[in-house]
């Protein structure tokens, strides 16, 4: 079974890359502190390499799966269209994802195997911070595999097997475990003490809370459970300890203004001094001035780089996600959203009304922050109707490329982040980071846990971020956190498991149906052409297809996850509206 094996965990040939990089191995690999960074280093990069396949990202899943994006595209991008029905694009459709998050988890495990050859550090502390990374980025590739697979084969160690799925229990028992170690072995350093784009403790706190809250609520349990052979389980009340912790010793915090988070606010972009037409008048009349990806509330991101050029290793230098939700057949009309993309993920007219009609959030300024309105904003662009299908005219602007002005030269550049150090380049100059935890999301972690407990300057976690939007108090209650939840985190890649574990699903049919629409430039209104929530029964509760040559060469052994028999494709042409 080994030659299975490899081929099945991504892990065989893909922990070193001994053959074409480091020429190293388990047996002289590591020997000091260095290269236990270099390991470490090799267990985030997979990450990267799954942008390569954005469509099949589990963030870029997790985000437009929910009620607030569409797939959009045109009718050739029958991944994100295939995402939001739940339905199957491709011929072994999720496969990189399966292989990425596989491979990562066989490099935690070497190096948790591994780690202990070297015999000399800096300090104890050193060494307990990078376990705290390899025991964190273990626990989140087997959360997200659990998020989008549910049970899934359980690999802990390099040795080579031919494993069944786990049970759900067994899987979140090994995040959960994973999780304690990390917060356990991560040292107290306060933000930005342990390094640009570091996991620490207090991430490891975060994400606890995240999967606590998902277990519990999806599967109907009331603790999280830790493996047989440490015995007990994970508390709703240790989980509160725990945020507590990361609230109050962390370092982390909100920002002033949440705008500053993205980049369309980027000095660059926003210069008012080029003139009529080559700045952002958002940016420049709001006096945002964007904070950079690395801030004191971003806790948890993959981080891009800005080496020029494509990389060998699965285009693992910029974010394709951030391409993939490009507007079509761009020019200066479209400034600054003028980098050139797919026209994936266009906001559900639904989110846009609901938020402007709800008597809690008037003067919300993140409405206009996080939506752009194609008429009104950029109301000269005259898109591709040619191909833009589920149009709504409404466009998300925090994972967006944008374009900049050189004052300089009065050059349009094809990417602001050409101003800090990237390439000119409507690709490779898309450097942003994809950021899965930030503070923010604690606070309303915390607030839904505590049920309204005073924990940040006087405020409940609820409350704490609306003030910072603006907004007056109001009462702590699972309604209102839950609009909280969906307006803050907008486009964040969570909204989607939020309705999973509250079971609230429905909401997603009940807010894309009917959404007025583009197709090719043909007014219509958003349909599925199934029953969506037969769909979502039948497939265990939103779980996605294990990718078939998986299942095939694992000889029986690895069984296909419900709901994905013949008749459940996703092609292009299936789309159920009227073209030109």
């Amino acid at each position: 079974m080994m030659s299975v094996v490899c081929v099945l965990f991504a892990g065989c040939d893909d922990f070193l890359d001994t053959d074409n990089l480091t020429k190293k191995d388990t047996s002289n690999f590591p020997i000091n502190e260095t290269d236990a960074e270099q390991m470490v280093n090799g267990i985030y990069s997979v990450m990267n390499r799954n942008l390569a396949d954005p469509e099949e990202d589990p963030f870029f899943i997790f985000d437009i799966a929910s009620d607030d994006r569409l797939g959009g595209g045109s009718q050739s991008n029958i991944g994100a269209q295939g995402v939001d029905r739940l339905m199957n694009a491709y011929v072994d459709w999720m496969k990189p994802l399966w292989k990425q998050r596989y491979a990562g988890i066989n490099r935690a495990n070497s190096a948790l195997e591994t780690i202990d050859n070297v015999k000399e550090w800096s300090s104890e502390s050193k060494k307990n911070q990078l376990l705290c990374e390899i025991y964190f980025l273990r626990a989140f590739y087997y959360f997200n595999l659990a998020q989008v697979f549910n049970g899934v084969p359980l690999v802990l160690t390099t040795e080579p097997v031919n494993l069944p799925k786990a049970t759900p229990d067994e899987v979140y028992a090994q995040i959960a475990s994973d999780l304690k170690k990390s917060i356990e072995n991560g040292p107290s350093t306060k933000y930005p003490g342990f390094g640009e784009g570091r996991v620490s403790k207090w991430a490891a706190e975060g994400m606890m809370a995240r999967v606590w809250l998902f277990y519990t609520g999806f599967y109907k349990k009331s603790e999280l459970p830790l493996p047989a052979d440490e015995g007990g389980s994970i508390s709703k009340a240790q989980v509160i300890t725990w945020l507590e912790d990361c609230i109050q010793n962390s370092g982390f915090g909100l920002i002033p203004d949440q705008r500053n988070l993205w980049p369309y606010t980027n000095p660059y972009t926003g210069d008012a001094s080029l003139g009529e037409g080559k700045y952002y008048k958002y940016t420049a009349e709001n006096h945002l001035n964007w904070v950079t990806d690395e801030n004191m509330e971003n806790m948890f991101a993959v981080k891009m780089s800005n080496k020029p050029g494509w990389s060998a290793d699965a285009q693992l230098r910029h974010n394709r996600i951030v391409e993939f939700y490009g507007l079509r057949k761009t020019n200066e009309t479209a400034f600054p959203f003028s980098v050139q993309g797919y026209s994936n993920g266009p906001v559900c007219e639904k989110l846009w009304t609901d938020w402007a009609q709800d008597p809690d959030y008037e003067g919300d300024y993140r409405r206009v922050g996080s939506i752009c309105d194609r008429k009104v904003e950029i109301p000269d662009y005259k898109g591709d109707p040619a191909k833009e299908v589920e149009n709504t005219e409404l466009l998300a602007k925090k994972y967006i490329g944008c374009e900049a002005y050189d004052a300089e030269t009065g050059q349009r550049m094809l990417s602001y982040g050409y101003f800090y150090g990237s390439e000119n380049n409507r690709q490779t100059g898309l450097t942003q980071s994809l950021v899965w935890l930030r503070f923010a999301d604690v606070l309303l972690m915390h607030a839904e846990l505590s049920e309204g407990k005073v924990v940040y300057k006087g405020k409940d976690g609820m409350n704490a971020v609306r003030q910072r939007a603006g907004l007056q108090d109001i009462p702590y209650s699972l309604t209102n956190l839950k609009k909280e939840r969906r307006y803050e985190l907008c486009f964040e890649a969570l909204r989607w498991n939020d309705l999973r574990r509250w079971g609230d699903v429905q909401q997603k049919v009940n807010n894309q149906v009917g959404n007025k629409i583009l197709n090719q430039g043909i007014p219509g209104e958003y349909a599925f052409t199934n029953d969506f929530m037969q769909r979502y029964n039948d497939t265990g509760g939103g779980f996605f297809k294990i990718p078939e040559d998986q299942v095939t060469l694992s000889e029986g052994v690895l069984e296909q996850n419900p709901g994905w028999e013949k008749g459940t494709e996703w092609a292009k042409g299936d789309l159920p509206y009227k073209f030109k």
